[in-house]
This record gives C-alpha cells, structure tokens and sequence, in this order.
C-alpha cells in the first residue's frame, strides 16, 4: 500500500476516535425530563399574577432556568429541586451510572406530577 493510500485511511480512522460519543443510555430520558420540566415552568410563568421585577432584572441580567424556576415555583411545585435531580442524573450518566441517573430522573419526573 503507497503512502498516499494511507493517507485516507488514517483519516477515516482519527474522525472516528475523535467523534463525539453519547455519554449513556440514559441522554435521551434526561432530554425528555428537561423538556417536560421546562414545558411545566412555561406553563406556570405568570400564573400567580405580576409580581415585582428581580434586582437581577433591574441590572438587565438575562434570565437563567434555575433563576425561572425559583420564580414561577412558589405554586408549591419546587423546579428547582427537579433541576437539582436532572443535574445529578447528567453527572450519573456522565459516568456511567444508569442506576444513579434513572433514580433521579425518577424523582423529577415525581415532582412534575
């Protein structure tokens, strides 16, 4: 094989180890929690009526999604705790721990209904 039939094949090789790869089975079930979650503090934004703007709103600071869920879940569902459960299933799935992250994903999917 010449040299410049190499060539080709060692690329195809170094995209394939350089590819991004799914951290775990468990990615798409965190996906869908994010999206109900957040679909559920969309729905709840304003529910409560106006209330006073944030001094962070007053600086202009953009809103952040645990900054939304501390707001609109005083209805008595606590987002933030479904945020805190979806952090850990990333970082349980980051590592391979699909008993960890489908225990947490478990736990904010409880605090959705």
């Amino acid at each position: 094989m010449t040299s410049t039939a190499k060539l080709p094949i060692a690329l195809l090789i170094l995209l394939g180890a350089a590819s991004p790869v799914r951290a775990g089975t468990c990615a798409d079930e965190i996906a869908r929690t994010q999206l109900q979650l957040d679909r559920a503090i969309e729905n709840n934004a304003g529910a409560q009526g106006w209330k006073p703007e944030s001094l962070s709103a007053l600086r202009s600071h953009q809103p952040t999604p645990r900054s939304l869920a501390q707001t609109e879940g005083n209805a008595g569902v606590d987002f933030t705790a479904a945020l805190d459960s979806l952090e850990r299933a990333r970082a349980a799935d980051h590592i391979g721990d699909m008993r960890a992250c489908r225990r947490q994903l478990a736990q904010a999917r409880a605090i959705l209904r």
